[in-house]
């Protein structure tokens, strides 16, 4: 499967974004899919993960409350909204897919996509 994000800019503190991350080469609704990031100078960090189905999802504590991640499996997409946003959000992020489940680290990665968040 291949995965393209896009979505990423800049945005003041306190503003929202919407990434998102286009799939194509393989049935997409056979992935759980996810969301990383990768601030400058640090690992790479889960941020968010959907089941196949949508009906199961999972945040890391840094998100919760403030990132919602969804997938329409129609159109091939995953979506990652991000409200409130924060300079310590300032990262690449990068979409992935697994076909495990969302507990699992993924095997196909998307090209990242940056989001800066001005303090």
């Amino acid at each position: 499967v291949q995965l393209q994000a896009s979505g990423g800019g800049l945005v003041q503190a306190g503003g929202s974004l919407r990434l998102s991350c286009a799939a194509s080469g393989r049935t997409f609704s056979a992935y759980a899919m996810g969301w990383f990031r990768q601030a400058p100078g640090k690992e790479r960090e889960f941020v968010a993960a959907i089941s196949r189905s949508g009906g199961l999802t999972r945040y890391a504590d840094s998100g919760k409350g403030r990132f919602t991640i969804s997938r329409d499996n129609a159109e091939n997409t995953v979506y990652l909204q991000m409200n409130s946003l924060r300079p310590e959000d300032t990262a690449v992020y990068y979409c992935a897919a697994t076909a495990s489940s969302i507990y699992d680290y993924p095997e196909y990665w998307g090209q990242g996509t940056l989001v800066t968040v001005s303090s």
